[in-house]
């Protein structure tokens, strides 16, 4: 029988590192209760408690957490503004957003004040505790009921990029430019759009010019790259 003798020393190396946690909100039972739930867990421990957002800065700063669980709504300066705050003062504290409020706005407001994390106080103990590990490790964590919103918002971006790719050109020189990455000839698009050869021939020139493309086959692959097609049906 081998003789293996206890370390506590290596015991303790091998357990999750402990995050050190800031917890803002003026309700006070919110705080004890997240409190509550993050002390059932040893690798999580709360450092400072606070009410306001400008208790929240000033006790990041004193404390430097490792993640700070901010209320997105708190009285004076709001927990959008703490988190953008506590980031700039303490670049290794990571925030995590909690609300009530399922809101499209709050939660890009959130992101652009380098949230890394945005959940909504409905979501289960588990499911929060992960969150707050996640943030923790360098990770970003969104509620599942927000994710749409997000997509949503990307897709729009998208789609005002592209309108801006096409925002110099005229509505005529936008369908003249879709049917030759159809491939169709000068005639064939005169025909198609009720116009005159020679007309097509200007809106041809036209769109090259204002595109800084070379020729047809440029245009062609240019309106392909920038979905010309998708931009035109939601016009």
């Amino acid at each position: 029988m081998s003789n293996q003798t206890y370390n506590p020393e290596e015991q303790g190396n091998s357990r999750m590192s402990q995050i050190r946690i800031l917890i803002a909100d003026d309700h006070e039972v919110v705080r004890m209760g997240v409190k509550a739930l993050l002390g059932q867990h040893p690798h999580l421990r709360v450092v400072a408690e606070a009410s306001s957002g400008e208790e929240a800065v000033a006790l990041a700063v004193q404390h430097r957490p490792d993640v700070a669980v901010l209320d997105v709504r708190m009285p004076g300066l709001s927990g959008v503004d703490a988190c953008s705050q506590i980031i700039a003062q303490v670049p290794t504290t990571r925030v995590v957003m909690l609300t009530s409020y399922a809101e499209d706005d709050l939660l890009f407001a959130a992101i652009r004040a380098g949230a890394s994390g945005y959940v909504l106080k409905k979501i289960g103990s588990d499911d929060l505790v992960r969150t707050i590990e996640a943030v923790g490790r360098g990770e970003s964590a969104l509620d599942p009921s927000m994710t749409a919103a997000v997509f949503r918002e990307v897709r729009q971006a998208e789609k005002s990029k592209e309108a801006a790719v096409f925002a110099d050109l005229s509505a005529q020189e936008t369908r003249v430019l879709a049917l030759i990455a159809d491939g169709l000839t000068n005639r064939e698009i005169a025909a198609r759009l009720f116009l005159g050869e020679g007309t097509v021939r200007n809106y041809v020139s036209n769109l090259l010019s204002k595109l800084h493309l070379a020729n047809r086959a440029e245009a062609a692959a240019f309106a392909v790259q920038h979905h010309i097609k998708e931009y035109l049906s939601s016009e």
